[in-house]
């Protein structure tokens, strides 16, 4: 399978079709933050280094994220497809990216583009609730995905939570700022030739369904 470089605005789904792609084919997530808490956790000297910027409050530096995915990705089974979740967001990222997969020889690579507009995407972000306790996720705006009995979990019992940040304001904020950012970096990968364009207003079955297509694409 295509190694995936996911981009998509925020509530387009990444984190279902990623969740999905890693049960059915094997794939690699690769989150960018998750590497982040691992580095730290490790007490490796990238992950003192990350523990001394983020407790200064500043962002992780694109060198050092580079550093953490190539450390990733070389250690990876030559044969285990990835997909990178949260990189690149900026086109200095995107280009330094393509600097280090050329550089390792990673050459079966996709970019799939999870096309949502801002309104259904403010529909999803202002309907999520999940459960804390055992992270079972739903939507109060979509009959197929409100749990039985409001706010209470379907699987465990317990009363659901809403993140804090899904407010309207908040919402339309993240979204512009991410379409902004990531503009320039859907039109590097289609100079590329590698961008996949997938539209994400339809059940989330249909829309794996398209990508499983796309992969196999020669």
């Amino acid at each position: 399978m295509k190694n995936i470089i996911f981009i998509a605005p925020p509530a387009a789904g990444k984190g279902t079709q990623s969740e999905w792609l890693k049960d059915k084919f094997n794939y690699e997530h690769i989150s960018t933050g998750d590497l982040l808490r691992q580095a730290i956790a490790e007490g490796s000297e990238l992950g003192k280094q990350v523990e001394d910027v983020i407790a200064g409050g500043n962002l992780v530096s694109d060198d050092i994220m580079i550093a953490l995915l190539k450390d990733t990705l070389t250690k990876l089974p030559t044969d285990k497809p990835f997909i990178l979740d949260g990189f690149p967001r900026t086109i200095k990222q995107a280009e330094a990216l393509n600097e280090l997969l050329n550089e390792i020889n990673v050459t079966d690579l996709v970019a799939i583009y999870l096309n949502i507009d801002e309104e259904e995407a403010m529909r999803r972000a202002l309907g999520r609730v999940s459960c804390p306790n055992c992270k079972k996720g739903y939507n109060i705006y979509y009959e197929a995905m409100k749990p039985k009995v409001e706010d209470i979990c379907d699987e465990c019992g317990s009363k659901l939570d809403r993140r804090s940040d899904d407010n309207e304001e908040s919402f339309k904020h993240r979204f512009e700022t991410y379409i902004e950012n990531s503009t320039p970096v859907i039109n590097f990968y289609q100079e590329k030739n590698l961008l996949k364009e997938v539209k994400v207003d339809r059940e989330s079955i249909e829309i794996f369904e398209d990508i499983v297509k796309l992969l196999s694409e020669e």
